[in-house]
């Protein structure tokens, strides 16, 4: 069987690193790109035609297709063919169950071994299924809390915590300043934050920002 081609996407350089480093271990596996954002991403997936993509969850900066779900649903629906890893520190099971039901075929957390990337690559060469399921929560508080939220709320409030402003947020969804306006205060409903200040404390709390 010929090498399998593999894309890796993440904005902090030291991560490809590590990345590449635990690939290149394995003669089975190559590199064919790197990307630090999602535009960068996007492009690349069109020239490498690679069979896995690797990437962030968070990729801040990007207008054009923006990150998380967003950038998540467009690989799906424009490349179908590529395994989807995401790596992340984010453990909310909502957007988790998201993902996966977009087509992802693992989640590799940041604050695991990244020694699983092998392990889930592996399953891939073998034809089979990796399905990573061992983040969690750290505070059960703060998760039954989230767990009240759909996950347009989410995203939401992920955008907005990590400093997206509401009119930036809508143009990137695509959606009006009144849709997200209203799922931002639904959000914080939900939560029983009242300031913004409270909900940043509650997002870290979730690791919602990668």
């Amino acid at each position: 069987m010929p090498q399998m081609k593999v894309l890796l996407a993440d904005d902090h350089p030291i991560v490809l690193m590590g990345v590449r480093g635990i690939i290149e271990r394995d003669p089975r596996f190559k590199i064919v790109g790197e990307a630090m954002n999602s535009s960068e991403l996007i492009s690349k997936v069109s020239q490498l035609s690679p069979d896995v993509i690797i990437t962030d969850y968070n990729m801040p900066g990007d207008e054009q297709y923006g990150d998380g779900t967003r950038l998540v649903e467009y690989l799906r629906r424009h490349f179908p063919r590529p395994r989807v890893l995401i790596l992340t520190i984010m453990s909310n099971p909502k957007i988790l169950t998201w993902l996966y039901e977009l087509g992802i075929s693992g989640v590799i957390s940041k604050n695991a071994s990244l020694e699983q990337i092998l392990v889930a690559l592996d399953a891939f060469y073998r034809e089979g299924h990796y399905q990573h399921d061992t983040l969690t929560d750290d505070d059960p508080g703060v998760s039954q809390k989230l767990s009240q939220l759909t996950v347009k709320e989410l995203e939401v409030l992920r955008l907005f915590a990590s400093g997206m402003s509401v009119s930036d947020i809508a143009q990137s969804l695509n959606r009006s300043i009144k849709t997200i306006s209203t799922l931002k205060i639904s959000g914080m409903r939900k939560l029983d934050v009242d300031t913004d200040q409270a909900l940043l404390i509650l997002c870290i709390k979730a690791n919602l920002f990668a």
